[in-house]
């Protein structure tokens, strides 16, 4: 096989029928490159090799130790350059097209204990206007396990308090109602009726609950800083931010024993798949689980 020729080939298709990018053209050729020296070494041509020459050699990928988002890439390029080649028709069948990507681990979120949540709120001087503001904002993000941008954006006219919900615009613009705890509850009307009303507010922002001092909405770095502030106050090492809120809602939940479909739709996850991620955080408390369930326990 002419290696030169369907290198030099696959690199103008990449370019003109697939318009990558330069790194990215450059990453696939890497790629098949490797795969080339392995089918060579093993006396294989790869216009004849099949699915166990590609998993043999995936196989190897694993055994170098590459990252799984690694062999994902070279995956990617392979499969890519059989596409090519079929469109050549240089070869008949595809042998990739059945080529297993490796699972990605999907990396766990960090997240508070319910102590650290309370020392983090514990920095917080009330008795400023911005403090009792800080106040209601993480509580209400700990209470309801809101995405920085549904909190920034929550308006007035959402908010049932009495009836203990909050709609939340999500996502894709989709609503939902979210129940809130008494404290944020408490915390939310001691801002509104006793800081908020103080604010001088600008027009088109009469109906956003919490508002920056020059009366509009904040910014969801400015929420990322406050928080960041008071963990270095409570002497907290972790990288967090107002996203570790909501990781920690969900998590506590689960830890509870809250149903995972409840935490589901309190989340606004389209899949549940993406609210499992937050069963594999505790690992004493699935051992937990097994110890008092299973017969062989």
């Amino acid at each position: 096989m002419n290696f030169t020729h369907y290198h030099n080939g696959f690199k103008a298709y990449l370019q003109l029928e697939k318009s990558l990018s330069a790194n990215s053209i450059h990453a696939y050729l890497e790629d098949i490159t490797k795969l080339f020296h392995f089918l060579e070494e093993n006396s294989k041509d790869p216009l004849r090799a099949d699915l166990d020459d590609l998993s043999s050699f995936v196989h190897y990928l694993y055994d170098l130790g590459l990252a799984a988002s690694s062999q994902a890439r070279i995956i990617s390029g392979i499969r890519a350059f059989y596409k090519y080649l079929k469109l050549e028709n240089e070869i008949k069948d595809d042998p990739s097209s059945l080529l297993e990507l490796p699972k990605l681990a999907r990396k766990l979120p960090e997240v508070l204990s319910i102590e650290e949540i309370n020392q983090l709120i514990d920095q917080i001087d009330a008795s400023k206007p911005e403090g009792q503001r800080n106040k209601a904002i993480l509580e209400t993000l700990y209470s309801c396990g809101l995405r920085v941008s549904e909190l920034t954006e929550l308006k007035i006219s959402n908010l049932f308090l009495q009836d203990q919900f909050i709609k939340v615009i999500g996502k894709g613009n989709k609503e939902r109602l979210v129940p809130i705890g008494s404290v944020a509850v408490k915390q939310l009307q001691l801002y509104m009726n006793h800081i908020r009303i103080h604010v001088s507010i600008k027009k088109g922002f009469e109906d956003i609950v919490f508002l920056n001092k020059f009366g509009k909405t904040l910014s969801r770095q400015m929420v990322f800083l406050i928080i960041k502030e008071l963990a270095s106050k409570a002497g907290i090492k972790k990288p967090i931010s107002p996203h570790t809120f909501r990781h920690s809602f969900a998590t506590h939940l689960i830890d509870g024993g809250a149903d995972l479909r409840a935490i589901q739709e309190m989340l606004g996850h389209a899949s549940i798949t993406t609210t499992e991620i937050y069963t594999h955080l505790d690992r004493g408390y699935l051992r937990d689980i097994m110890i008092q369930y299973h017969p062989r326990s």
